[in-house]
């Protein structure tokens, strides 16, 4: 062994070494949560802030969520959509513009008029401040977001005179870059909630906490050099349960055994300090587990969640932000992650069903947060792979890459659309550059997420930390979606 390891590396190591010999163990160990020393200088104030990051993981087709809705606007979609375009006949259903959603843009709007897909009564509802919303406009989206090394114009790309992104167009690469904001790869990645925990986490919290709570397991987004993120499911946390010899099942046998790893003693230095990590992983899900079942929640709030797997994820997510106080934190991130938008062989009715869960289920979260009063206090937001191509092909549409993102909350200047809906002629010399109508993009991931850091409370100082390339889109102006706090 190199006596030059640093116990980190070790655990870290030993952590790896554990995955695949028993489940319950190697999940432990990765759900960092224990052995921070309480920090000694808090922030003054008591404010509570949280953000939110609902991952629709394999390329959400978001040209079908944000649609303009004016004769030109319309028509140039419906051209370069074919038959993947709402209101154009078949399954995408009849009656032209008129079968989208209106929103109805608040003063200060981008001017155009859009529509959104007809499955999200909810979202609409969160932007247009109507119906369960009726006078709290919510939600704004970010036209044309991805991921961008630089500034890059359409002629820059074709000569490839820029820097451009790793392996655009790739699942992996594409979801690992939205979440590290660092596109142009690593060789230590680190993810922009991690970083940013980094920075906050030992000022803004007590340390009896991880900032970073995920209800997606591990992730690249709350790593951090420092700092891990903390997996709970959306049942609360991840404790072993069954503590008797003799047990039948298979289950109990195992949690019998960490039970028994966890209180035995050990003279190997080694087998010693493994034990001691997984003991304090396990103890820190305890306490957690402990908050976790104590909140409540009213029947009348409970009831508007569907039993969908991404609205009882909000729905922890909710009671988590609830027990920030128990849980000694005044900043912390929850990462969520609905999957299956990869939609290649068939895009039309399968999207529509998807995009009404969530909608469903990201309506009841925020009406929840209303409920508690937390509504101030929480910005959360969507990313994606990428977009899909605007050119049909056939019956669903390949990976792309700009695209557009939601945002809501009560910090959140709703209503509205930001950043630069892009032309979507199918020309090679507008904003497509090609290869089915891929999109470049007009805003970057970064520009999105520093106006979240700032509202988070990261100094502009510290910014080039949390996103390293933000140097590169220091010119470019704030987007403007969060509102200034009130005089």
């Amino acid at each position: 062994m190199n006596p030059f390891r640093t116990r980190r590396q070790f655990l870290g190591e030993a952590s790896c070494a554990a995955v695949g010999s028993i489940s319950v163990l190697s999940t432990l160990i990765n759900l960092k949560l224990a052995n921070h020393a309480a920090a000694a200088n808090l922030l003054p104030g008591n404010d509570r802030k949280t953000l939110v990051c609902i991952l629709l993981a394999g390329g959400c087709d978001t040209f079908n969520l944000l649609v303009k809705r004016d004769a030109s606007g319309y028509s140039q979609y419906t051209a370069a959509r074919t038959n993947m375009a709402l209101g154009n006949g078949g399954s995408a259903g009849t009656g032209g513009a008129s079968y989208l959603t209106a929103l109805n843009q608040a003063p200060g709007g981008d001017g155009n008029t859009y529509g959104i897909h007809p499955s999200c009564p909810g979202l609409a509802d969160m932007f247009n401040g109507t119906g369960d919303f009726s006078g709290k406009r919510r939600l704004s989206f970010i036209a044309n977001v991805g991921t961008l090394v630089q500034p890059t114009t359409l002629a820059q790309y074709k000569a490839n005179s820029v820097p451009l992104p790793k392996s655009l167009f790739s699942h992996a690469d594409q979801i690992t870059q939205w979440q590290t904001s660092i596109p142009q790869g690593a060789s230590q990645l680190t993810g922009f909630a991690g970083r940013m925990a980094d920075v906050l986490h030992s000022t803004a919290n007590t340390g009896a906490t991880s900032m970073s709570i995920s209800l997606a397991g591990n992730n690249v987004y709350q790593i951090g050099s420092s700092s891990l993120q903390f997996a709970i499911t959306k049942n609360g946390a991840l404790t072993p349960t069954g503590n008797a010899p003799g047990l039948g099942n298979t289950t109990a046998r195992k949690n019998y055994a960490v039970d028994g790893m966890l209180s035995a003693s050990y003279n190997n230095l080694m087998q010693g300090a493994f034990a001691g990590h997984v003991k304090n992983s396990h103890n820190a899900q305890a306490a957690f587990d402990t908050i976790y079942k104590n909140v409540v929640i009213p029947p009348a709030t409970l009831a508007r969640f569907p039993n969908t797997d991404i609205a009882q994820k909000l729905l922890a997510a909710v009671k988590t932000i609830k027990a920030r106080d128990l849980l000694g934190l005044r900043r912390n991130t929850i990462f969520i992650e609905r999957g299956g938008w990869d939609h290649h062989g068939e895009l039309l009715v399968t999207q529509a069903a998807m995009l009404a869960e969530l909608s469903a289920a990201i309506s009841a979260y925020q009406l929840a947060l209303e409920d508690l009063g937390l509504a101030n206090d929480v910005v959360s937001y969507t990313a994606s792979d990428f977009a899909r191509t605007l050119r049909s092909n056939g019956q669903g549409t390949d990976h792309a890459w700009g695209g557009n993102q939601i945002v809501w909350g009560g910090p959140v200047d709703a209503g509205k659309v930001f950043g630069t809906f892009p032309n979507l002629t199918l020309d090679n010399l507008t904003d497509d550059i090609g290869l089915g109508g891929r999109i470049l993009p007009s805003t970057s991931v970064d520009k999105f997420l520093e106006e979240m850091a700032l509202w988070f409370g990261v100094s502009s100082t510290d910014m080039s930390m949390v996103l390293p390339n933000i140097g590169n889109f220091s010119t470019s102006p704030s987007l403007g979606f969060i509102s200034p706090p009130a005089a």
